[in-house]
């Protein structure tokens, strides 16, 4: 078994590193385990290999698939991985394009795709169908041709793409300085009691679990980043609440963390815990129609529904805004007839 310094002298563009401390109060879990709940789609079989090939180390020392993490072990990981010419592979994708003009691009994205590439995710994405597309995109900060923001895999709806230096420069700045505007639709579990309401809390990784992000409150703020969503209701079902959620800021997360952390998680939201039955009855032909919903809709509900920002080229501004996609009104629509149906 290796030491984690002999790999030093070997070219590290060969591998993907990641690095953790383990946090107090971690339950003692084994190290494949405990890397599977901090590593972002990865699966069992590409962790255990790694540990099989020496590449998982604890304090420096590689260690067996068996070992048992403790509070304040230092854990390293290294995965091999394509070159980074690698990940930017152009790749004849259709992009559902609602808007464009020689400065920006607005592209409705739909479910599963992936906005840029990353671990796991090196093909398939927004960004490798966007430059088979469109020729000479401007980086962002992270090199990630004509990306001003982004939204989650699962997540449906609108993003805009800068296609000048100047575009990239201009929404940057609005989308830092607050001044765009951002609506998602999205359906939650439980009743939310207020007709609109405000949630702030600072955002950041969840200490326990990394594939997660929590709200950090009171001493504990300065953990996470400045959040703020605006919501308001848009029709009740009951055991669930249909809303729209306006973004001050634009966290990793923000919708879905925010949701959690006032008792409403978003409806199937598996990495929240939405995929279970927070709400309702326990009787079997009720436990039916949520299977029957989740199977109409396998993802989170959310929904990035309108985009607005003002055109860095002619300072005008637009406003974007498309359908609730198929999944989630079925979806609603389910909802709404259970709905009429308890209240006869």
């Amino acid at each position: 078994m290796p030491n984690i310094s002999d790999l030093d002298t070997q070219d590290d563009q060969l591998y993907e590193h990641y690095a953790f401390r383990v946090v107090k109060g971690q339950q003692s879990v084994r190290v494949d385990k405990y890397l599977m709940n901090f590593i972002e789609n990865v699966t069992r079989s590409k962790i255990q290999n790694a540990v099989k090939d020496g590449f998982v180390f604890v304090n420096g020392k590689s260690v067996k698939a068996s070992y048992k993490v403790k509070p304040n072990d230092y854990v390293t990981v290294k995965f091999e991985h394509p070159t980074h010419e690698q990940l930017l592979v152009a790749e004849d994708i259709p992009i559902d394009i609602v808007y464009e003009d020689d400065d920006v691009l607005v592209v409705n994205k739909p479910a599963g795709m992936v906005v840029h590439p990353g671990h796991g995710n090196y093909s398939g994405t927004l960004i490798n169908g966007l430059i088979y597309h469109f020729e000479n995109l401007p980086n962002n900060s992270s090199n990630r041709p004509g990306l001003v923001h982004r939204i989650d895999k699962d997540t449906t709806g609108l993003l805009v793409v800068a296609k000048t230096e100047l575009a990239m420069t201009h929404l940057s700045n609005q989308f830092a300085k607050k001044t765009s505007e951002r609506e998602y639709i999205a359906l939650v579990w439980g009743n939310v009691e207020e007709d609109e309401g405000t949630i702030e809390g600072n955002i950041g990784r969840h200490p326990k679990n990394r594939l997660q992000n929590t709200v950090y409150e009171g001493e504990d703020a300065y953990k996470g980043k400045p959040a703020v969503t605006h919501y308001k209701v848009i029709e009740r079902f009951g055991y669930v609440t249909l809303v729209s959620c306006r973004l001050e800021t634009g966290r990793t997360h923000q919708i879905r963390v925010h949701m959690k952390h006032i008792g409403h998680t978003l409806f199937n939201d598996e990495r929240y815990g939405g995929e279970k039955i927070l709400k309702g009855t326990t009787f079997t032909k009720y436990k039916q129609f949520i299977s029957n919903c989740f199977k109409i809709l396998p993802r989170q509900a959310l929904h990035a529904k309108s985009l607005g920002f003002e055109h860095p080229n002619t300072g005008k501004f637009l406003r974007f805004t498309t359908e609730i996609p198929e999944d989630i009104q079925s979806c609603i629509e389910k909802w709404r007839s259970y709905a009429k149906h308890q209240d006869n």
